[in-house]
């Protein structure tokens, strides 16, 4: 992961003929620190979570974290930078043609032009989603129990948004697995969904499946949406 955001960073993006004064620059280096140490956080937590689990001390999971992420810190730039010696990296007709460079340098210019490079009526929809999960979590705060636990929770909406239409299919299916386990042995599945449910989210889940039955038949899910350009 450090290895990708460097790689966004110090990429010569001079073959992509845009301008170095502006903000872009600025925003793609702001964006890998960003992600950097989002991703260190957030496998710090699933570290945490499985110490829990597995009743591993936090001190030592804390303690060996902070030394990985320091022996990191120092390695990782050093083997990027033979990498980046040894290999044309960021040529796009080469080998390594680092293509989320191309992508984080298309948002960092979007970030740069404001809101009018936004699609059309994009800046309404977003007011639209944030208001819906202000009034969802104060429906559900505010709520009695009984009528609360009904509301759908924002934040496990925005999720398939953020990584894919998959992570829907596979939740969905996993709950199912989940209420039908405690319907027929709860003591059994108070246990067990833990270890099962980690072993169908790992890898591409459970919508690799259809996803390939779908490409295999030259099918496309009507799933998309489009906006045409503002005049």
């Amino acid at each position: 992961m450090f290895l990708a955001q460097l790689q966004l960073t110090f990429v010569d993006f001079s073959r992509f003929n845009f301008n170095k004064n502006n903000g872009v620059v600025a925003g793609l280096v702001g964006c890998g620190l960003i992600k950097s140490i989002v991703s260190i956080s957030s496998d710090l937590m699933h570290d945490f979570k499985t110490g829990h689990l597995t009743l591993t001390s936090p001190r030592s999971m804390l303690l060996s974290q902070a030394i990985g992420t320091v022996i990191g810190c120092v390695v990782a730039p050093f083997m990027f930078f033979l990498f980046y010696k040894a290999f044309d990296v960021g040529n796009p007709d080469g080998e390594y043609k680092a293509p989320y460079a191309i992508i984080y340098r298309n948002m960092a210019i979007l970030g740069v032009e404001g809101f009018s490079a936004l699609p059309r009526h994009c800046l309404q929809l977003c007011y639209g989603f944030f208001s819906f999960s202000i009034s969802a979590n104060l429906s559900r705060d505010l709520s009695p129990k009984n009528i609360g636990k009904y509301v759908p929770l924002p934040m496990a909406m925005a999720v398939p948004f953020l990584v894919g239409a998959y992570f829907t299919i596979d939740m969905c299916l996993g709950s199912l697995v989940v209420f039908a386990w405690h319907k027929l042995n709860s003591r059994k599945a108070s246990l067990m969904v833990p270890a099962v449910a980690s072993g169908l989210i790992c890898g591409d889940g459970l919508w690799i499946l259809p996803l390939s039955i779908l490409a295999l038949a030259k099918i496309r899910p009507p799933i998309c949406i489009s906006f045409q350009a503002t005049n």
